[in-house]
């Protein structure tokens, strides 16, 4: 009888942990679909879910407020994703939030994101329909990464060549690298510039001082003007001076000597250009 009565009370203990192991279980499920909360519904239309299905989570701001409650075809090209939101979240979700279908992580499952409004005040209504955003294929996902593989190889190949005619022992380059001599005179030759450069600052500097006789000729008028009136009354008295009979006899022979040295320098050329045709002719 006592061996019966310790049957009876281990299976009672094992049906009352059953009981409250299931009833906790149904809470979990029940909070997590929203079954015990004062919820309300929208929904949104998409050309592709791209693998969105009934009972993955919804997020407004990051935090999870809902579940996907169903997916419905409205057309061959376009379904209705209808949504089971967290009453107490209806307040912040405005006429102009966006849906869009996302990863849980990079391999998770796809969850439905709203996107808060910006421009509308009026808050959402149940059952109202909100806009949405073509979901990110994996596809486009791969085009890009195609792509960029694509272009990586295009530089690598540039950097391939231009490595290439860099160790080339005739480039400038590669002179510059392992050419002693050649860096040297580079060297020498950037020295010489920069001290040309240097020399040329300190002549434009005394230029510009005004003490300067330079920069007297460039900004003062009246010694410019004296330089001139010199300079003419020079040219007047050469002229006069080969008018002068005592100096007549020596400006003749001297214009006689050029004369004959440049009819010399004529006949000279004229003799060379004979020959060159000659030669060219003999060719």
């Amino acid at each position: 009888m006592a061996q019966n009565s310790n049957y009876k009370w281990k299976l009672g203990m094992f049906v009352i942990l059953g009981l409250i192991l299931f009833m906790i279980t149904i809470y979990f499920i029940g909070n997590n679909k929203n079954l015990f909360r004062s919820t309300f519904q929208l929904k949104s239309h998409f050309k592709n879910v791209s693998g969105l299905k009934e009972g993955n989570n919804v997020r407004f701001s990051g935090i999870n407020v809902g579940t996907v409650k169903d997916i419905e075809f409205i057309s061959d090209s376009a379904v209705v994703v209808n949504l089971i939101i967290k009453q107490e979240v209806q307040k912040y979700i405005k006429t102009d939030a966006i849906a869009s279908i996302g990863s849980d992580g990079l391999m998770g499952d796809k969850v439905l994101t709203i996107s808060p409004g910006t421009a509308s005040n009026t808050v959402v209504k149940d059952k109202d329909l909100i806009k949405s955003t073509k979901a990110v294929e994996i596809e486009d996902i791969m085009k890009s990464v195609k792509l960029s593989a694509d272009n990586a190889a295009i530089i690598t190949s540039q950097l391939a060549i231009f490595t290439n005619k860099m160790n080339n022992s005739k480039g400038v380059l590669s002179k510059l690298m392992t050419d002693a001599t050649f860096a040297n005179s580079l060297t020498k030759t950037l020295s010489n510039l920069e001290s040309s450069t240097d020399e040329f600052a300190v002549f434009t500097k005394k230029m510009n001082n005004k003490k300067g006789v330079l920069s007297k000729l460039v900004t003062d008028e009246k010694l410019g003007n004296s330089v001139d009136s010199t300079l003419i009354e020079l040219n007047e008295t050469v002229k006069a001076a080969q008018n002068n009979f005592l100096l007549k006899g020596y400006f003749n022979k001297k214009k006689k000597a050029d004369a004959k040295k440049k009819k010399a320098e004529d006949k000279k050329n004229k003799e060379e250009a004979k020959k060159k045709l000659v030669l060219d002719k003999e060719k």
